[in-house]
């Protein structure tokens, strides 16, 4: 028993590939997720700081850090397929959270065991840190299917995933960061030319209409 076991999971997280099963133009680990989001939120957390919104930095860095470890589990799951069954998305969690209490428990050393319990847990929370999180975690899904639409895969999944991105990261629209995003960062992912870009901005317009929010993408003639 010791850190040597966690250490060593850390390198199992770089073999782990999101969204298993599907062609793709481009392979992103579990490891390369986690390093993304945490450079994502921590920009969130910037444009929240300057609103004059508290961060805990401490708390964005170590929810943002550790958010999909537990996946070393039981790897990654397609988020349609999380998503479409509430029932299902909860088991999984708990499944999730038991395996990470019981490596906790057999290879984390007694004295650090409280804090990895917290570290570890669930960090999609009512906070305003589980909020950038929550936010971080699908703008990144949001680029990753991009990335696969732009080089023209045929996949429709990836279309799915954009949506569900979308729909989730617009559930907090109230915070300063998304509006952000959707006035400054938005726009310029879908200017330029690439495959189905007419549809993925109607698409984004529609999705934006069904959260109440009036904004087109147009590109000028």
């Amino acid at each position: 028993m010791g850190m040597h076991a966690y250490f060593k999971s850390l390198s199992d997280l770089e073999k782990i590939y999101r969204c298993p099963g599907k062609f793709k133009y481009e392979e992103h680990s579990v490891a390369e997720h986690s390093f993304k989001v945490t450079k994502i939120a921590q920009f969130l957390g910037t444009v929240e700081e300057l609103n004059g919104n508290e961060v805990n930095w401490k708390a964005l860095y170590e929810k943002a850090l550790n958010h999909d470890y537990s996946e070393i589990f039981i790897g990654d799951i397609k988020t349609p397929v999380k998503y479409a069954d509430p029932d299902l998305r909860e088991r999984l969690a708990h499944v999730e959270e038991t395996m990470t209490h019981h490596f906790i428990e057999e290879e984390i050393p007694e004295q650090f065991r409280a804090i990895y319990y917290d570290r570890l847990k669930e960090g999609k929370d009512g906070t305003l840190e589980g909020k950038i999180l929550s936010v971080a975690d699908k703008v990144d899904l949001l680029y990753e299917s991009f990335g696969e639409i732009q080089k023209g895969n045929p996949e429709r999944l990836f279309t799915e995933i954009y949506q569900e991105s979308l729909d989730t990261i617009l559930e907090f629209k109230e915070l300063a960061s998304v509006q952000y995003f959707l006035t400054e960062i938005l726009p310029d992912l879908l200017s330029g030319e690439f495959t189905n870009q007419e549809e993925l901005e109607k698409l984004s317009e529609k999705i934006l209409k069904r959260h109440k929010i009036e904004q087109t993408f147009a590109l000028d003639e």
